[in-house]
Formats: C-alpha cells, structure tokens, sequence
C-alpha cells in the first residue's frame, strides 16, 4: 500500500500494488546475457486510473529505473500479466492478510520468533522486520498454481526512489 507517493503528476497515495511470482535459480542465462530467474504477475489497483496504473506497473516492474530496477527488476525474465485487481491489505500485528480478488490468499498464524534482528534478503530493502509463520499462501492464476501453509515469510515496511 503506498502510504504517500507520486509519479510525475499521478498522485498514487492510498493505492495497492501486488506483485505474484515465481523464481527459477536454474535457469541458465540466454546469449551471454545475465540471468533473469523471475516471471511475475503485477496486480494494480483497480481504483486507480488507467494512467496512475501504468505509472505503478512502470515503478515496480523497474522500468521507471530506481529503486526497484536497481534492487530485483532486472532480475524479472518475463511479466505473464498486468491486471486490475481488487486488493485487500491488512498490516495489523498478528492478524496480516492479503486477498487479491480470487486470485491470491495469505494470512500469518503467527510471528516467528528469532533472537536476531530480521532483514530482507533482497539487496536495498534492509529494513528491520519480522519473520512470520503463514496459515496459508495460496496463488491461482494462470500460469501460477500452488499454495502453502506453514512456511516462513518476511513482514517490513520499504521506500521506492526513482533515479533523480
């Protein structure tokens, strides 16, 4: 959820953004190029207009460069979709969830207790968190099938900046 944010002149606070995908750490690299092991769904809002829709597929798939190309997008191989959705957010301690119309469900059971402080392992988002137990991670949207429970996932907050 942006808190408070802009591209250009498209105001985007308030609006949602979900990014499903899957992450291939054998695929071997095309033509010499670098590897791009990750194929992804990006979920915009769909309160949002069709321009502010395109600025957030622009930010976070990396094409606005910034933070997100600098920190994963140049890792992204291929984008299967953009899609207006209906997202649903809640960041409440102990009671975190994500709904992404039918497509996409998690929820935590619980916070997984570490004597160490947490930080994301993705490059630029070493921002304190917490690791969380899920009572469920489900995705059902072509090409992504799958649903977990019981695994490890990480809660944090994080700021996107363009290049300027």
């Amino acid at each position: 959820m942006i808190r408070d944010g802009y591209f250009a002149s498209q105001d985007l606070k308030g609006l949602r953004v979900v990014l499903a995908g899957r992450f291939d750490n054998n695929e071997p690299a095309k033509d010499g190029r670098a590897r791009h092991p990750w194929h992804v769904i990006l979920y915009v809002d769909e309160r949002a207009t069709p321009e502010q829709r395109s600025a957030l597929a622009d930010i976070f798939l990396g094409r606005a460069g910034g933070t997100p190309f600098e920190n994963y997008a140049k890792a992204i191989g291929e984008v299967y979709a953009i899609k207006p959705a209906r997202i649903e957010l809640d960041h409440t301690p102990g009671k975190e969830r994500l709904r992404v119309g039918e497509s996409i469900w998690a929820a935590t059971a619980r916070a997984f207790p570490t004597p160490e402080p947490m930080t994301c392992g993705i490059p630029g988002h070493d921002r304190p968190g917490m690791e969380l137990v899920a009572t469920l991670m489900r995705v059902e949207d072509e090409p992504f099938h799958w649903a977990f429970s019981g695994r490890c996932g990480f809660s944090t907050d994080f700021e996107f900046r363009s290049a300027a």
